[in-house]
């Protein structure tokens, strides 16, 4: 049975797309991290403040939402909504931050 807002009915992916899904977040949060990473020291070495704010969109947008996942796949009292919320308000911090870096004077 279809609710009004369903597009399509729900069932389980096979369990190779799962596996992939979570494996392609994992490769993503560490990229994201690397990254962010690179961006740091290229803020540390020419004092820019855009590499920085790179740095932390990078890490807002793919890192944290990962750990956010981590962290309600292993404590119990965390919610699925609230990890779910903070991880996009995170990602969308990030992606304002990289935009920022971007349109700011060097």
């Amino acid at each position: 049975m279809m609710t009004p807002l369903q597009l399509w009915e729900v069932s389980l992916p096979p369990e190779w797309v799962a596996t992939f899904v979570q494996a392609t977040d994992v490769l993503s949060a560490l990229v994201g991290l690397f990254i962010a990473y690179q961006a740091y020291r290229g803020y540390r070495r020419n004092d820019s403040r855009p590499m920085l704010f790179i740095a932390v969109g990078f890490a807002l947008a793919l890192a944290v939402p990962f750990l956010l996942l981590l962290a309600y796949v292993a404590l119990p009292f965390v919610s699925e909504s609230v990890a779910a919320i903070l991880g996009q308000c995170s990602q969308l911090t990030g992606l304002v931050a990289i935009l920022y870096a971007l349109r700011m004077p060097a």
